[in-house]
């Protein structure tokens, strides 16, 4: 058997407590000389934006702000950055945040570069050959949550406002000059999202491991990137200020990120038209639907997470790893059925439609058809 791919891995990582005061450095290292910070609203007019702010204008980088971005960034969202990165004449992007702020950050960097619109842009087979490189701004990229791993990854997912379609956008140069990991970052966050980011990254490591593409690097790390949230999110969860559990869920949400250019699947494909159509929070969607998609996958993967949960120290084989699923989201107050997230029974057939078209479907070890797309619906809700 003859084994090729194709592979390519992350950017420069700062990682550390404290290290956001590098953050002009990097800009400057990165040819910034006017930098436009791009966040959400929710984390415009907090202390660590501000003291971002305060770093930059201390430098003689000006004081420059777009936080006009929803928790799911949108074609809109895009267009005011781009308007408000050409009026002021800036020459980079600072993406800050969860994923919202770090995707449409990267999108804003992307598309103020090009002529056609960003759907010419969509992950599939070579389009992103179409873009025009030269105008693509640099981007320094802090996270402030642990979860998406947007901040090592070459795409941003932006929502069709037209369709209510969440689509992949790519691109080589998406990719940050510098990440900037600060674990004090996230010290802040609520309960509620330490639980949901971290099970995005419990998500993401679970499915790149799951898929069935070869690639074991990727494997390893998502690997070693569930132990790590096994290891700390109860931790963070019950102490948000415990800074060592701060810094590994932040390692384990980057790592997942890296992995899952292996593949992700129907966790994701299930979740991206939820979160599309209800606004939910897409790192808790992914742990309200895991079980059921888990249950379905099972004839392809028990092989596989027999091996995961004896690295993980879970005894019991594939029930064992299932079990510690359903008891960890127990335990960080994850609702069990999606009802609680706000999601109706009406609108199955059109999720279902989203679904099996969703770039992420093609990774799930079992072939997701449209009845099995409607049964899990069903299950989940």
């Amino acid at each position: 058997m003859t084994i090729t791919a194709n592979w390519s891995y992350p950017t420069a990582i700062r990682f550390g407590a404290g290290r956001i005061k590098e953050l002009a450095d990097h800009c400057k290292a990165a040819g910034m000389k006017k930098p436009l910070l791009i966040t959400d609203r929710g984390l415009a007019p907090m202390a660590i934006t501000q003291n971002a702010l305060d770093i930059l204008e201390a430098n003689g980088l000006g004081r420059a702000i777009f936080a006009d971005v929803d928790p799911n960034p949108n074609d809109i969202n895009l267009a005011a950055g781009v308007k408000a990165f050409k009026d002021g004449g800036h020459d980079g992007v600072v993406a800050f945040g969860g994923g919202s702020g770090l995707d449409l950050g990267k999108c804003v960097a992307f598309m103020a570069g090009q002529t056609r619109p960003v759907w010419d842009f969509e992950d599939v087979g070579d389009w992103w050959t179409r873009a025009s490189v030269e105008g693509i701004a640099p981007i320094v990229a802090v996270p402030t949550t642990a979860g998406t791993g947007s901040e090592v990854g070459r795409a941003s997912v932006i929502t069709n406002s037209a369709s209510h379609v969440k689509k992949v956008i790519f691109h080589p140069k998406f990719l940050p000059a510098v990440t900037i990991c600060d674990p004090e970052l996230t010290v802040g966050m609520p309960k509620v999202i330490t639980a949901g980011t971290g099970m995005d990254a419990f998500a993401h490591c679970l499915e790149a491991y799951s898929s069935p593409f070869f690639h074991p690097m990727s494997a390893g790390i998502a690997l070693e990137g569930m132990r790590l949230v096994k290891e700390y999110l109860p931790r963070a969860y019950k102490d948000g200020t415990d800074i060592e559990a701060r810094a590994n869920l932040m390692s384990a949400a980057a790592m997942g990120a890296v992995a899952f250019q292996k593949g992700l699947g129907a966790i994701h494909s299930l979740s991206h038209p939820v979160g599309a159509i209800y606004n939910t929070h897409h790192g808790m969607t992914n742990a309200v639907v895991m079980p059921p998609v888990l249950r379905f996958n099972r004839s392809a993967i028990e092989d596989k997470i027999v091996r995961a949960a004896a690295y993980l120290g879970i005894s019991g084989g594939f029930d064992g790893f299932y079990d510690y699923v359903l008891k960890l989201r127990e335990e960080l107050g994850v609702p069990d059925k999606l009802a609680a997230l706000g999601v109706g029974t009406d609108r199955i057939d059109e999720m279902s439609e989203m679904a099996i078209v969703d770039p992420t479907a093609g990774g799930n070890p079992v072939e997701l058809t449209l009845e099995a797309a409607k049964k899990l619906f069903r299950e989940c809700i």
